[in-house]
């Protein structure tokens, strides 16, 4: 993985590359002093980690995350408070590092970004309107379409439930619905896309699935309707 390390602290910043030393296969490609260096730097460079200061001067770590959006690379925080911590989970960072990082605690944070990035190099693939591969723990896994019961977004994942398990996927609901059988599943919800034959009950705007409860919205409706063989 490419990395970009931003702080405006000079000594933080090498005590980060200090610890990225350690690790095989991340690779420093610079560092920046304030947010909106980097910002003007990742218009330019092809960055997969940024190693990111919440408090800086000009423009936070946190404001930096907004603005680069979905074009963002997979971020880490780093900062010495706890207090952004509900704040940087809710933009979906992959970790959040307390300063001092101990090299183990760096370790588990970098392995949880590589499973980010090599989910969002290949998500979720259909073979032949039979099979879906899915990138598990770095593995890619065959699962049977006729399995899948139901998918839910869950900001920038997508939970896609079996009778088994379920496996989240770096992707959007969208990404997913475009690559599904149109046929066979539907979404019924800005939320949801339900596997039509798999529907046992609808009760009060609700559909049940083995026992799970998805709801319909309104602009779902009658569409899902149309599409049941109702007598």
């Amino acid at each position: 993985m490419n990395c970009l390390i931003v702080d405006d602290n000079k000594m933080a910043r090498t005590a980060m590359k200090q610890l990225a030393s350690h690790v095989e296969q991340l690779h420093v490609l610079g560092e920046c002093a304030s947010a909106i260096e980097a910002y003007n730097l990742l218009q330019k460079e092809k960055i997969d980690l940024l190693l990111l200061d919440i408090e800086m001067p000009g423009m936070s770590g946190i404001e930096l995350t907004r603005n680069l959006g979905k074009k963002a690379p997979v971020i880490i925080f780093t900062t010495v408070k706890k207090d952004y911590a509900v704040e940087a989970f809710e933009l979906n960072v992959a970790d959040y590092l307390i300063k001092p990082v101990s090299p183990a605690r760096f370790i588990q944070a970098i392995q949880r970004a590589r499973e980010i990035c090599e989910g969002q190099s290949q998500d979720l693939q259909v073979s032949d309107n039979e099979f879906v591969f899915i990138r598990d723990n770095g593995v890619l896994k065959r699962v049977k379409i006729d399995e899948i019961l139901f998918l839910e977004a869950m900001g920038d994942y997508v939970k896609l439930h079996t009778p088994q398990k379920y496996y989240a996927i770096h992707t959007t609901l969208k990404a997913v619905e475009e690559k599904l059988p149109p046929g066979r599943f539907m979404r019924v919800h800005r939320s949801y896309i339900v596997a039509l034959d798999k529907i046992e009950a609808i009760e009060d705007g609700t559909i049940v699935i083995l026992k799970n409860a998805v709801p319909v919205a309104d602009a779902y409706r009658s569409v899902l309707n149309s599409r049941l063989n109702l007598l």
